[in-house]
């Protein structure tokens, strides 16, 4: 006889992975990994690690001092970091046919990073190393549908920092409320500094909404260069920085597996690009695993001359985030499940599973406990086989749809 497990609409499923947590670093690419941990405490610590594969195309003229970059309608967005007052867009494959939108009511004194939410690009203008004593540091929300229309609707988000009291001039990059990134969450703006005297980053909060605004100090990490770029997946609670040192290394700097919006008490890795006296200045992803880096126009003539054209760079992070990505999208507390039918099971150790016909348009991942796909981009109603004795800890269904993620054990 056929056996069959229904579960319908409004169900809720209850599950723990285990019963007791085990502190420690759970990134397997860690030097110090632990097995045995179920919740990470922020130790992993990572060795040396270079990144040589690039895909890298020169930039038009026109942006040449790009600063900023998001990914929105299947295109990149940049801007410069001055004087220019217009935003671009572009394919990720063709750079030069290009597309510019003017924000002529707009004044860029030094436009260093964009950002976005479903509804807005944030542009920061908000760079401040000439004499580290700017008061006009500010945040423009553009909505981004009246950009298409050349019809921009822009308001201010009007900010100061909370620990900064000292506003005498220090001399050009000799300060450590320089800023040139932020994220924009759900209700709040993150900014992370660029500090030229520590080179150090310190995270600061404040909402996103306009008006005057203290920025308040959260936290700091010695990342041994300067940021300069953010990108920022919020459900996967992953975040990219990318910056260079004082000699023009660049490299990027992973953030993930952190609780809530304590960014720096997960995993930090630091990753060097292997581009060297390139001056990466902002970055973008849209799926967590391939990159897009931008690096404005070097030159210099001492000691030697030195000249770097601006370049689109692009990167695959799969080796050092897919495992990760997978994991984070596991289930780990009460979830609501929509109707699934699984069966037939023929013989004990093997599931034919089929999704019933009312999640039609969903996707579907099958995991183990660990994170492990096993199957990924199933569609409704398809059957397919699992021999569950390959799986003792157990097996788990993911499905994504309109913007919500549900979970079951099978």
């Amino acid at each position: 006889m056929k056996k069959y497990i229904i579960l319908t609409f409004g169900l809720i499923i209850q599950f723990n992975l285990l019963k007791s947590q085990v502190l420690g670093c759970t990134d397997p690419l860690a030097t110090n990994y632990n097995p045995a941990a179920t919740k990470n405490n922020g130790t992993c610590t990572y060795g040396s690690s270079t990144i040589n594969l690039f895909q890298s195309d020169s930039l038009p003229a026109s942006i040449i001092e790009t600063s900023g970059l998001v990914i929105w309608n299947d295109k990149l967005w940049t801007h410069n970091d001055n004087g220019d007052k217009k935003i671009y867009s572009f394919d990720t494959n063709d750079v030069i046919n290009y597309q510019s939108y003017p924000l002529t009511q707009l004044v860029n004194r030094d436009w260093e990073e964009i950002s976005q939410d479903n509804n807005y690009f944030y542009i920061g203008d908000f760079g401040n190393n000439v004499n580290g004593n700017r008061t006009d540091l500010k945040i423009l929300r553009i909505e981004k549908n009246s950009v298409l229309i050349n019809s921009p609707i822009i308001d201010t988000i009007n900010f100061s920092y909370s620990n900064q009291t000292d506003f005498n001039p220090t001399g050009a990059n000799n300060t450590n409320f320089d800023c040139e990134s932020f994220i924009v969450s759900a209700d709040s703006i993150f900014l992370f500094s660029k500090q030229w005297i520590d080179t150090k980053t310190s995270i600061y909060s404040m909402p996103k909404t306009p008006g005057n605004h203290t920025a308040n100090y959260k936290a700091t990490l010695d990342v041994q260069g300067l940021i300069t770029g953010a990108t920022y997946k919020e459900n996967e609670k992953l975040i990219v920085l990318c910056g260079y040192s004082k000699l023009v290394q660049p490299f990027i700097y992973l953030l993930y597996d952190y609780d809530n919006t304590d960014f720096f008490n997960g995993n930090k890795r630091k990753i060097n690009l292997g581009i060297n006296l390139h001056q990466v200045e902002a970055i973008a992803t849209k799926n967590g695993l391939t990159y897009y880096v931008t690096n404005e126009e070097l030159n210099r003539t001492q000691p030697t001359t030195i000249h770097v054209p601006a370049k689109l760079h692009k990167f695959d992070l799969s080796f050092y985030l897919k495992n990760y990505l997978v994991k984070s999208n596991t289930p780990t507390d009460t979830t609501i499940i929509e109707s699934v039918v699984i069966g037939p099971v023929p013989t004990e150790n093997n599931l034919n599973v089929k999704v019933s016909n009312t999640l039609i348009g969903e996707q579907l991942y099958i995991f183990d406990a660990l994170g492990k796909m096993i199957f990924s981009n199933l569609v409704s109603s398809e059957t397919f086989n699992i021999n569950t004795s390959l799986y003792p800890n157990g097996l788990y269904i993911m499905m994504i749809g309109e913007h919500k993620k549900k979970f079951i054990k099978l």
